[in-house]
């Protein structure tokens, strides 16, 4: 049977299309969103909402106070929906009629984000006389980076209405791996900490043909690439991995130059704060201790990026049950293993207990034609907006009626 929020998704789904496909045709980057920000203010105009800007991003918190809630605020629950904003530094290779107009693209499908997440506020809006608590729905910049969930918590989204949010909930679209409609999620673990390691090895350059008069850092720095691997299949569980990737290397000007220094960059992804903690402190001393067996100084930064993304147990049981059903459990997939990819709703998760859940919006009916997220040709439907907004509102009106809110 359909529900209500179902029935509000599919009249305000020409809205969400709309909207979508507006912000596909200009993408923005990083924390300032300044368009984006205002597309999002013009939508939410017409709701009865209380809205504040970002101090230091171009973010959107807005609350709507449900009219069957007590007026003691301790008293009201509260649930928080987040859709982050940004887009990406890709050239779009999609041909569509609305395709990016700037040279970013949203190849990681956030204007669906958002646009599903004005599409919920509008549905809730439509119900919030029966809504016995609060909903603070959160419009975020910089996901992709430097990252916007940790500055807008830092400026107060999570007590927007006024007390801590009593739980949290968010979706990611994807454009591959799985049929169009199909969701997709675990407990506990679902994403990696995507953590950064910065490397640069200090040696004496010269010339190329008498090696014995300077100090060639760059056979030290792949030696020091290989060893890396290593260290992952020697020192790590199989059954809590990580994973190390060197995508940057960085050396020399001529090939019969031997430079100063030499140095790369990694991605480390860890499934768990402990592999998280090993990596960085192995790493570092195996870099160090290249180094200095070559007669090199090593400069070693790990950088933290964002956290592991952890699913509560209980608010993940419950966004399964609403999901199965809404939609059917046929359209739930239940992952066996975490992707290695980061998010960073992970913060959001940290402080409160909640779910971050997938949404198959792949374009191509055969899948092996569909490229993935970040691609130039990753290509969105946004016929499953009108799912994910209902999915959203539906989430926010159960929780706030549950028991133990």
């Amino acid at each position: 049977m359909t529900t209500r929020t179902q029935e509000l998704a599919a009249e305000f789904a020409p809205e969400m299309i709309a909207l979508r496909r507006d912000l596909h045709q200009n993408p923005e980057i990083g924390l300032d969103l300044p368009q984006t920000q205002r597309r999002i203010l013009e939508a939410l105009e017409p709701l009865d909402l209380e809205i504040t800007l970002g101090k230091g991003l171009s973010s959107v918190t807005a609350v709507l106070r449900g009219g069957a809630a007590p007026n003691d605020a301790q008293d009201r629950p509260v649930v928080l929906l987040r859709g982050d904003m940004d887009g990406l530094p890709v050239t779009e290779l999609v041909d569509v009629p609305f395709k990016s107009t700037n040279g970013a693209m949203h190849a990681c499908g956030h204007d669906l984000h958002v646009a599903g997440l004005v599409g919920a506020a509008k549905i809730l809006h439509a119900v919030r006389q029966e809504l016995p608590g609060d909903v603070v729905f959160m419009f975020q910049p910089g996901e992709e980076g430097p990252g916007g969930a940790k500055p807008m918590i830092d400026e107060g989204v999570l007590d927007a209405a006024g007390k801590r949010a009593d739980a949290a909930y968010g979706l990611h679209v994807m454009s591959d791996q799985v049929p169009r409609g199909m969701w997709i999620g675990k407990p506990k673990t679902l994403m990696a900490s995507p953590d950064t390691l910065r490397v640069k090895f200090i040696g004496q350059g010269g010339h190329g043909s008498r090696p014995f008069q300077g100090n060639d850092p760059v056979p030290a720095l792949c030696e020091a690439v290989l060893a890396l691997q290593t260290m992952v299949t020697r020192h790590f569980d199989i059954f809590d991995p990580i994973v190390v990737t060197v995508g940057r290397i960085a050396a020399g000007s001529k090939e019969n130059i031997i430079p100063d220094s030499a140095e790369f960059d990694a991605t480390v992804r860890s499934f768990s704060p402990e592999s998280r903690a090993k990596a960085e402190e192995l790493s570092v001393a195996l870099l160090k201790g290249i180094a200095t067996a070559h007669g090199l100084e090593a400069e070693v930064e790990f950088e933290h990026v964002y956290p592991v993304t952890v699913n509560d147990e209980v608010e993940f049981a419950f966004t399964q049950g609403v999901v199965e059903d809404l939609f059917g459990a046929e359209r739930f997939h239940l992952l066996e293993n975490p992707i290695p990819g980061g998010e960073d709703f992970s913060f959001v998760l940290e402080e409160v207990p909640g779910t971050y859940i997938f949404l198959s919006a792949c374009a191509h009916e055969d899948l092996r034609k569909a490229d993935g997220n970040h691609s130039p040709r990753a290509a969105f439907d946004d016929v499953v907006l009108p799912d994910g907004a209902a999915l959203l509102a539906e989430l926010a009106v159960r929780r706030l009626n549950r028991a133990d809110s």
